[in-house]
């Protein structure tokens, strides 16, 4: 099977070669989002802004996908399929690179290109990259400090994020400190997304929506998830009146294995749902434990609960914390009957007020605006200062 890679390696890498002989198209933005798997995160949501805000054929924006009929349905850019022939042509000639995930030893950077890391978090709550060396495997860890050298450009959302980013990602190069493109939405009214969500879900207008949003586990178990849903249902209605419905997002790890997890009318897996940033944006309440969500979520001050019942273990066996959980500015629990007590005694302004603080002291970045800034930048990669006749402005 080694022989086999090895060969497939010697091949692709010979392609790359003969195709970085070709002239880059100055033009031509190459995206792709956790290596093909869906069409979200930061990716998604600066073509988004180029589609709806820049003159048409001002970009040449192509999509790498692992399955490009699912995505039919996407319009307003090309798409390829991972791996592919033309994958590689169209990576090879693109000016500007952008993803969310560490690129492997199949993307051989040209000298002219521009590659823009956007990475998947705007604030970290575990330990990344150098910060979280001793829990990698070796062959990722070489993989990111090679994909850090070939790095152009990172984007950061918080003053905090920046210092850890500079410390843990083998990266000295320039960031872009004006937020995560992905949580622009956030800042949007949430009926202007509302009904397109809601209906791709199937969801009644009137339900209010429980987000469940846990990060995964080394060992890949099921139990922790052990949520008393139909407790949770019930102290939501009693808190907050209404009636609810938990949509269910487990890690995408947990892909194909979530038929051994609770569900019913009122408790919907969507673990599937290619955006969960689509997902924070009409949510009600977001449970979740270790999961960055909780900061990207935090923009729309509405209520937010950690459920971490395995505490101890996850920060004996799997990623230590660049902050105690007391210190966070949202509600936490260990066990179900914890979390019902937090719930029933929520308090908005409280919480609301340890929010302004928290993000006071951690610098955030985050006001609606990224993507406004990224696509200008952008703009000057590829056309450089002197042509700026094309007017780009946000529309929210």
């Amino acid at each position: 099977m080694r022989l086999i890679n090895h060969a497939k390696k010697c091949v692709v890498l010979s392609l790359i070669s003969f195709f970085n002989l070709f002239p880059i198209k100055a033009n031509k933005i190459f995206l792709f989002s956790y290596y093909g798997s869906q069409y979200g995160c930061n990716p998604k949501y600066i073509t988004e802004y180029i589609l709806k805000n820049v003159p048409k054929d001002t970009f040449d924006l192509v999509w790498a996908f692992n399955d490009v009929k699912s995505k039919a349905n996407l319009n307003g850019f090309r798409k390829v399929k991972t791996m592919s022939i033309r994958y590689f042509y169209e990576l090879c000639t693109s000016k500007v690179i952008i993803t969310n995930f560490r690129t492997t030893d199949m993307f051989v950077k040209r000298k002219e290109q521009y590659y823009i890391q956007t990475w998947h978090g705007s604030l970290a709550l575990k330990h990344i990259e150098k910060d979280a060396e001793d829990s990698l495997p070796l062959n990722y860890i070489k993989m990111a400090q090679k994909d850090s050298l070939k790095c152009d450009l990172l984007i950061s959302g918080y003053a905090y994020s920046t210092e850890i980013f500079k410390r843990a990602f083998w990266y000295n190069g320039d960031i872009f400190e004006y937020g995560s493109p992905r949580n622009d939405i956030l800042f949007r009214k949430i009926e202007s997304v509302k009904t397109e969500v809601y209906s791709k879900l199937n969801l009644s207008r009137e339900m209010k929506v429980i987000l469940y949003a846990p990060t995964f586990r080394k060992d890949k178990a099921l139990d922790v998830y052990d949520l008393d849903y139909s407790g949770v249902l019930e102290n939501m209605k009693s808190t907050f009146d209404g009636e609810w419905v938990v949509l269910r997002r487990l890690h995408p790890h947990f892909i194909g294995t979530t038929e051994n997890v609770e569900s019913n009318e009122k408790v919907i897996d969507v673990t599937t749902y290619d955006d969960v940033q689509e997902l924070l944006s009409i949510t009600d309440v977001l449970i979740t434990d270790y999961s960055s969500l909780m900061f990207d979520f935090s923009i729309t001050e509405r209520p937010c609960f950690l459920y971490i019942p395995d505490m101890e273990d996850y920060l004996g066996g799997d990623r230590k914390l660049y902050f105690n959980v007391k210190d966070l500015p949202f509600e936490s629990a260990t066990s179900n009957d914890e979390l019902l007590t937090k719930i029933a005694n929520y308090n908005i302004s409280e919480y609301r007020s340890r929010l302004h603080t928290f993000n006071d002291q951690n610098g955030t970045f985050e006001d609606g605006k990224a993507c406004e800034r990224i696509t200008l930048h952008i703009y000057k990669v590829c056309f450089g200062e002197k042509k700026r006749s094309v007017k780009i402005e946000a529309s929210y």
